[in-house]
């Protein structure tokens, strides 16, 4: 089952047909152990029949949840980190934290910083080399527990994170600086092993990077990363979780204003942003 957020509420969708469901707060909504539960029953009342008619007007399905991230929860992200910071002496503390009990985790954004599907991210001006970081994104409620999966874009800015590891808040956050959706897929099971996330990048229509890896090579769980995020913070309503990168592209590489990005996890579905 989907959830996609609109302007006006919230849609669902669910064996192939879209439900207009009666979302007056979506935070309160959102933030409910038992919403998969709920939205069964709903749609089993069938006092709405649903249409084939996907939504057009979807936003970010974010409220006021905040947006965390972790990072090196892959090997090829623990070897892009090393790459880039090598000249600034950072190399051996990504190696560290790989290996490391303690994930890295920290914050991203609140959902003002946050473009929804078909949104534009950015990249900063102070920055020389920018990419995308496709990531399976949790969507997790006040207390801890994990409701559903969402597409995400974790733009980053490696020059300046390379230039020392410290700079990370800047290389990380800023305007525009995420992107997540295009919709929730609320489920009670785990995502399969063999989930796949694509990234695509495209300039003047042309494919310049393709790259896809399964997320069985995440080094943690999800519900590890939960416990650190939760481990000593609250969140009234709900948090969501970036879990790290396993596409990294080359040090050869780095976006452009203009260009799309198009990332693909199974059973989820396709998030597209242009670059202002």
């Amino acid at each position: 089952m989907k959830i996609y957020r609109t302007e006006s509420g919230a849609v669902i969708e669910h064996e192939g047909l879209f439900h207009t469901a009666p979302v007056d707060d979506w935070d309160e909504f959102l933030n409910d152990d038992k919403i998969l539960e709920k939205l069964t029953s709903w749609i089993a009342n069938g006092s709405n029949k649903g249409n084939t008619k996907a939504p057009d007007n979807i936003i970010a399905p974010m409220g006021k949840q905040e947006l965390w991230a972790c990072g090196v929860t892959y090997l090829r992200s623990k070897i892009g980190r090393q790459e880039e910071s090598k000249d600034a002496g950072g190399a051996d503390f990504y190696a560290k934290v790989y290996e490391a009990v303690r994930p890295e985790v920290f914050f991203k954004a609140t959902a003002h910083r946050v473009v929804g599907h078909g949104g534009k991210v950015a990249i900063r001006k102070d920055s020389v080399w920018d990419v995308p970081e496709p990531e399976l994104t949790l969507v997790v409620t006040s207390s801890g527990k994990i409701i559903g999966y969402t597409v995400g874009n974790d733009m980053s800015s490696r020059s300046i994170e390379g230039e020392n590891p410290l700079y990370l808040p800047q290389a990380k956050t800023y305007d525009a600086c995420a992107a997540i959706g295009p919709c929730i897929y609320i489920t009670d099971k785990p995502l399969s092993p063999d989930t796949m996330i694509r990234l695509e990048i495209l300039r003047k229509g042309q494919q310049v990077f393709k790259g896809d890896i399964a997320i069985s090579q995440m080094k943690r769980t999800p519900e590890e990363l939960v416990s650190f995020v939760y481990r000593a913070c609250s969140f009234p309503h709900g948090c969501m979780i970036m879990t790290g990168t396993g596409i990294v592209p080359g040090s050869d590489f780095t976006l452009q204003p203009g260009d799309t990005i198009k990332i693909t996890i199974d059973n989820i579905g396709t998030l597209v942003n242009d670059v202002k």
